[in-house]
């Protein structure tokens, strides 16, 4: 998912033919299905050149003919559309609670989406078990994609909390991880060499979704349900940084030293903690009936709830406010259970985003709320695999 900086190199013509199928890929990616002369026009690829691209591409069944085009004077072309009936990607989320495969095909409709209780924090299983339950579910999604006739491009796994380029998972707090080496050991037990492995940030990958879902080219994805976490993304860019741990906006105090953090006055959990005076989360495995009963209280107008819902608001505002002032993305997307909180949330944590942003109308930076679900994270991860195909890195045909 890295960028990295070398310095120029000639183009060989190899180097050429692989920029100029993204470009076709790309397009077809954002317009749908379309002749080659649209594809042609749009791109500025002579004619030519379009129909040897798309020659390979439907070779290599990336492409398919889909029938008449008739959006053009003249005789109707015939149009090319992604083809989704030779490849996959799966992307897997791991939180505390619960693991969740999903896969889709290159087209980017969706296989499949599989949700599994999972113990992997502090107090369940540990990260050698918990490696092996993942292993498992990623064994599992994988064979029902090939039972399809589909080749895996690859697989990517989120993770909450610090996460190396290398698959390392340095630092996770909600899961009590350090230091596991995640893809070593998934690569290990999947035992599939040509398998491309992945792990990458939680937030990160959400981002990604958001990316493709939206299009906003400068947008931050801000999830509570693991602390407070970012993934900024910036020119189309997601922003790494030198080991892959940005984002950590949760460790932010608003306040003097040994102040709260912003995750402690804005995450998930503590929110639900305060409007539910009884709850025990040890006694759940999934938040979400209790973020549930919080938005069911919300709507019956119960102040002691109402209060704690604005008062994660006027936190949580004043947490994207700091990226704000930092990044300036076009939108701020509040994700995973924000959204299911959003109408409560979303009018305090506006208000104070603008009142401690510097830029006027909080440098034009827009709130809105996730429709991708408590899932986006696995829908990230899988569509990385399809973006680097979409940038040129084909897959050895199936």
């Amino acid at each position: 998912m890295r960028t990295t900086r070398a310095d120029p190199q000639p183009a060989d013509f190899t180097d050429v033919r692989a920029t100029n199928l993204a470009v076709v890929l790309r397009h077809l990616r954002a317009n749908g299905p379309s002749s080659r002369a649209s594809i042609a026009a749009s791109t500025g690829l002579n004619k030519a050149t379009v129909s040897s691209l798309t020659g390979s591409l439907i070779e290599q069944r990336l492409l398919r003919e889909t029938g008449l085009s008739g959006n053009r004077i003249g005789r109707p072309g015939t149009a090319l559309a992604l083809d989704g009936s030779a490849y996959a990607a799966i992307g897997l989320q791991v939180a505390a609670d619960r693991l969740t495969a999903l896969a889709v095909d290159f087209a980017g409709d969706q296989l499949l989406l599989w949700h599994r209780q999972f113990d992997g924090g502090p107090a369940g299983t540990g990260p050698g078990r918990a490696v092996s339950e993942v292993a498992a579910l990623a064994q599992r999604a994988a064979s029902r994609v090939r039972q399809q006739g589909r080749q895996v491009l690859g697989l990517t796994v989120a993770v909450p909390g610090l996460v190396e380029e290398s698959g390392t998972v340095r630092l996770s707090p909600p899961l009590g991880w350090s230091d596991v080496d995640l893809r070593g050991l998934l690569a290990g037990s999947l035992r599939q060499p040509g398998l491309d492995v992945a792990v990458a940030n939680h937030a990160g990958l959400a981002a990604v979704a958001e990316l493709r879902h939206g299009g906003h080219p400068d947008l931050t994805y801000v999830t509570g349900a693991a602390g407070v976490e970012a993934g900024i993304v910036t020119d189309g860019r997601l922003l790494q940084g030198s080991r892959g741990f940005t984002g950590q906006i949760g460790r932010f105090s608003l306040g003097p030293a040994g102040s709260p953090t912003l995750a402690d006055l804005a995450g998930v959990e503590p929110l639900v903690r305060r409007a539910l005076p009884g709850f025990d989360p040890e006694s759940l495995t999934d938040l979400t009936p209790a973020v549930e009963q919080v938005a069911t209280l919300a709507r019956s107008g119960d102040p002691d709830v109402l209060a704690a819902l604005r008062d994660t608001g006027c936190h949580l505002g004043q947490g994207l406010a700091l990226l704000a002032n930092l990044v300036n993305p076009e939108v701020i997307v509040l994700g995973d259970h924000y959204a299911a909180l959003a109408e409560w949330i979303l009018p305090a944590a506006a208000s104070e985003l603008a009142r401690n942003t510097l830029a006027p109308d909080a440098g034009g930076a827009r709130l809105t709320v996730s429709t991708l679900g408590l899932h986006a994270a696995a829908l990230g991860g899988a569509v990385s695999h399809l973006d680097r195909v979409d940038t040129g890195t084909l897959p050895a045909s199936p």
